[in-house]
């Protein structure tokens, strides 16, 4: 097929960060002895609970049957119970037929609600599609394609690793059909708190745009639980309308492999979600919607892997010191460290030790002003065992 035959927006969609990554590093062979360490990719390494695996085996008899696009009752009743508890909502605010669908990921979410909420115009131009710089590329992609205008807002240190509310300017929110919020943050760790959330929620209702809230590491945290979206809209008087927040067991019980989340929130909007999804969503496998019950039910496995990874971030800070701008994130499990050019440090990490990297300007974009946030970083993703991740800020430490 010519080029010329294929959607003009795929065209000009952005490279993957990944692809980018492999490009820069394929040709380069370590020069050290010492085997790769992969810290780039936000994989989790820590076994699932074993549990999951039993019930995915003691229902074993339904692989032959076709599940329901939204997700099973028995699904749907246990995110919303779970979704009470954690983020202490009045009982009955979340209605399971009503404000739970199941996702395959949220990935698969996150990309497919651009397509159902930006239009064709708003306030008579392009629609925008707005997110924090750096950022997932699967937000910038869905909107992308769903033909919005994508407009990073930088997330700096100056602004608290969150986009500045304040700054965005009138017209520009006259045009926003969508804002993507990661909290914590991917990848600076940074946490949305009530007031935060109570701003950006008042401006999605005053200027009619959906706010999308990525929560997939909101079980990984440091020391205080982070605020949800729908604990905002508990706190701003229940009402659900312009919201949907998404969820994964990826982080939370390790079971990136599991392809289970959902997305809670609008009803309306999650009604026409449900259509779109009917055409375009992948059904979740009964046997993994029966696991995903029981790791939602379970609270124990998910304070052992905080604890976990707690240590590992005491790890880091012992070994770092302070070194390249190094704090310790509120939530999450990345490093996003201060190399002074990003790309050129994880070239010479790869070359001089094995140590593998995301460049910051691969997941950032540059400004009005020419410059991208990400431009001085590199992300590490501190996913493995505690020797392994001493290893890898040893190296880091040798090498810059």
């Amino acid at each position: 097929m010519s080029l010329h035959t294929l959607s003009a927006n795929f065209q000009s969609l952005e490279e993957y960060p990944f692809t980018r990554l492999n490009n820069l590093l394929a040709p380069v062979t370590p020069r050290a002895n010492e085997a790769p360490i992969l810290m780039s990719v936000g994989e989790p390494q820590h076994e699932p609970p074993v549990f999951m695996a039993d019930v995915i085996a003691r229902n074993s008899h339904l692989w032959n049957r076709y599940p329901a696009m939204a997700g099973t009752p028995a699904l749907r009743s246990t995110v919303a119970k779970w979704l009470t508890y954690r983020y202490k909502l009045p009982t009955g605010m979340i209605d399971p037929e009503r404000n739970v669908i199941a996702l395959s990921g949220t990935k698969e979410g996150l990309y497919m609600v651009a397509s159902l909420v930006v239009p064709d115009t708003k306030a008579g131009k392009r629609p925008v599609a707005l997110m924090p710089n750096p950022y997932y590329l699967v937000y910038s992609g869905g909107a992308h394609m769903a033909g919005a205008e994508t407009m990073p807002l930088d997330a700096t240190a100056e602004t608290g690793f969150l986009p500045d509310l304040d700054s965005i300017p009138d017209d520009v929110l006259a045009r926003t059909a969508l804002f993507y919020l990661c909290t914590p943050a991917n990848p600076q760790g940074a946490c949305a708190d009530l007031a935060y959330y109570r701003k950006l929620i008042g401006l999605a209702r005053r200027y009619d745009f959906v706010l999308a809230v990525d929560e997939c590491y909101s079980e990984i945290y440091d020391r205080v639980a982070p605020v949800g979206g729908l604990e905002a809209c508990a706190a701003m008087g229940g009402d659900l309308s312009n919201v949907l927040v998404f969820h994964s067991l990826s982080k939370r019980s390790n079971a990136a492999g599991l392809r289970i989340g959902f997305v809670a929130g609008d009803p309306d909007l999650l009604a026409k979600f449900g259509r779109l999804r009917s055409y375009g969503g992948a059904q979740v496998p009964l046997p993994l919607q029966e696991a995903a019950v029981a790791l939602w039910q379970d609270e124990a496995h998910v304070e052992a892997n905080r604890a976990l990874y707690r240590r590992k971030f005491d790890i880091c800070e012992e070994i770092l010191k302070g070194r390249f701008g190094f704090y310790r994130p509120a939530g999450g499990f990345f490093l996003w460290l201060d190399v002074g050019d990003g790309e050129a440090a994880s070239l010479k990490l790869w070359r001089d030790t094995g140590l593998r990297s995301l460049p910051g300007p691969y997941i950032g974009r540059a400004n009005a002003q020419g410059v991208n946030p990400g431009q001085r970083y590199i992300r590490l993703a501190i996913v493995h065992d505690d020797d392994t991740v001493a290893a890898g800020m040893r190296r880091l430490l040798n090498v810059l």
